[in-house]
């Protein structure tokens, strides 16, 4: 598993500990913790993109 995938696996179970709580207001900490590791995935993902396009570009210029 990796980085992305493990981020989305804890925002799923921070969103079904949310779903499973009858608290108010540990309803909304899972909450704010699923958009959290949400947000974390995005950014792998988003990370990982640029680092693709940056290697292209570094290949491209040996070219």
């Amino acid at each position: 598993m990796n980085d992305i995938e493990t981020y989305r696996a804890h925002a799923a179970e921070a969103r079904a500990a949310a779903a499973n709580t009858t608290l108010r207001n540990r309803r909304e900490m899972h909450k704010r913790s699923a958009m959290v590791w949400e947000t974390m995935a995005t950014s792998a993902e988003e990370n990982r993109s640029k680092a693709a396009v940056n290697l292209a570009a570094k290949t491209n210029a040996r070219d």
